[in-house]
């Protein structure tokens, strides 16, 4: 009898029915929209953050590079060896430390001793600065404005042109400026390396500690036409071409990968390094991890994801704000005038069926069966509206992802550690540890999970409760006198 009286009646009131599901629909479908797109701002800052930070990466520890003057890292000077009155083609480089101080190796052993850190791996950053040209015996002296911008950004292509002058002597010559990483070739599961795929070729094996062998970032590769199986000269040392990396998103953490060991001997800092790369055992454990190495293990500078992800700035940011808040109350305000109007209307519609109910009553039905009929007609009403707010929502994500609006993030200076400091991988580009901002181009998406639409389920269910809830609150109160005065 229940279902045979409820069939009948939702077809009777089709429209009224729909009405009320249309505004259930509404709220469900902003709702799985809203929820979608801030999960696509959230996956297109973490594909940012990762680009920056690398895969897996929960915090990086470096050591500020001291301020000029203050015994820290001098500026690059090169001698030539040419005569006074002659002039002679000439090539030479310098390899140096990129943007930190450096940390005692036996740093990443305290690192991982600390509870709460479940890997910790190190890496050495280093920019290479070629001098090719003709010169007349003199000093070449990078000028200080050059080095600070020269070795800025993230060791993108080129890694810049510094500009110098010959002291003493004359010169036509041309700067080439790349950035090296020295990676641990046996634990390659964490840090910037593998924030790039590997295209082309393969990536070190773990026996490759020492061995002359060298990953090159695609665009660097590009640049200066090198390939597979060719060399990369790095201060006089040929390193194989065994791979070809792509990165994932924006820019490489650096034009060219060597082993660790290889990396602390062309820049003479045997037992250095400059980041070790930290995954803590659990997400929530980040932050007391970050105070415990800071605590511990003194002169260390740590930089989370959070601290990189408070440089982001751009539309990303802005539309991640706004999904976040704006958005956010926005879909409850509208979700909870749904509930309300369909509650409204629900109970209005049994207040205009005073007089079937009354009769109902007469004939025996008792209250509480009213009440689960109407009930079951608003669970019903609120279950079509989930299916269409459903369909609606799933339409608009959809759309989202098909245009995919291509959203800026623009990635400022940290000032202290992370890649997001500057040029390299996690570290600063030039003293101090400063760097330009860096733009990246990220598509937005609006991908629907399975908890969204389980949500969606829920908030129908609940629409539907809520409606069923006035309506029989409205249906309990009748009488079978109220059904005779109606008729009266």
């Amino acid at each position: 009898m229940f279902f045979t009286y409820l069939r009948r009646e939702l077809r009777r009131r089709r429209k009224a029915a729909l009405v009320v599901a249309s505004g259930l629909a509404l709220g469900i479908a902003l709702v799985i929209v809203v929820s979608s797109v801030s999960s696509g701002m959230s996956k297109a800052q973490d594909k940012v953050l990762q680009s920056l930070y690398g895969l897996g990466t929960d915090m990086t520890v470096t050591k500020a590079a001291a301020a000029p003057g203050s015994g820290g890292t001098e500026r690059p000077r090169f001698e030539f060896d040419a005569k006074d009155d002659d002039e002679a083609s000439q090539s030479t480089d310098r390899v140096m430390v990129q943007g930190f101080q450096t940390l005692a190796a036996d740093t990443v052993d305290k690192v991982g001793a600390q509870d709460g850190v479940a890997d910790a791996v190190a890496g050495l950053s280093l920019t290479v600065m070629k001098v090719d040209g003709q010169f007349k015996r003199g000093e070449f002296k990078q000028d200080e404005s050059a080095s600070q911008g020269g070795q800025g950004g993230r060791g993108g292509p080129g890694g810049g042109q510094p500009q110098g002058e010959v002291r003493g002597g004359g010169a036509s010559f041309d700067v080439n400026s790349f950035t090296v990483y020295g990676t641990d070739v046996t634990r390659q599961d964490l840090g910037p390396l593998t924030s790039s795929t590997i295209t082309e070729g393969r990536t070190f094996k773990a026996a490759e500690t020492d061995a002359e062998v060298a990953v090159v970032d695609a665009a660097y590769a590009k640049e200066k036409e090198l390939a597979l199986d060719k060399t990369v000269t790095v201060s006089g040392t040929d390193y194989t071409i065994i791979g070809i990396s792509t990165a994932d998103s924006g820019d490489a953490a650096a034009n060219v990968y060597v082993p660790l060991k290889q990396a602390q001997t062309l820049a003479d800092a045997k037992d250095k390094v400059t980041t070790v790369y930290v995954k803590a055992t659990d997400s929530q454990k980040i932050e007391p991890v970050k105070a415990a190495i800071q605590k511990n293990i003194s002169g260390t500078t740590v930089t989370t994801s959070a601290d990189l992800a408070d440089t982001v700035s751009g539309s990303l940011s802005t539309a991640s704000d706004l999904a976040a808040g704006v958005g956010r109350w926005l879909s409850v305000a509208v979700l909870v005038a749904a509930f309300l109007v369909a509650g409204l209307l629900t109970s209005s519609a049994v207040s205009r069926r005073v007089r079937e109910f009354g009769t109902l009553k007469a004939l025996g039905w008792k209250s509480g069966r009213v009440t689960r009929q109407v009930i079951g007609e608003a669970l019903v009403n609120g279950l079509l509206g989930g299916v269409l707010g459903i369909a609606v929502g799933l339409a608009g994500a959809y759309a989202v992802t098909a245009i995919s609006p291509t959203l800026t993030a623009q990635l400022g200076s940290s000032g202290g550690g992370g890649r997001m400091g500057g040029g390299g991988p996690m570290g600063g580009g030039g003293p101090g540890g400063q760097s330009a901002s860096k733009t990246l181009d990220i598509a937005l998406t609006a991908p629907v999970s399975l908890t969204t639409i389980l949500v969606a389920v829920a908030l129908a269910v609940a629409g539907g409760l809520v409606a069923g809830a006035f309506g029989g609150w409205r249906a309990s109160r009748l009488r079978p006198a109220d059904a005779l005065r109606r008729v009266a």
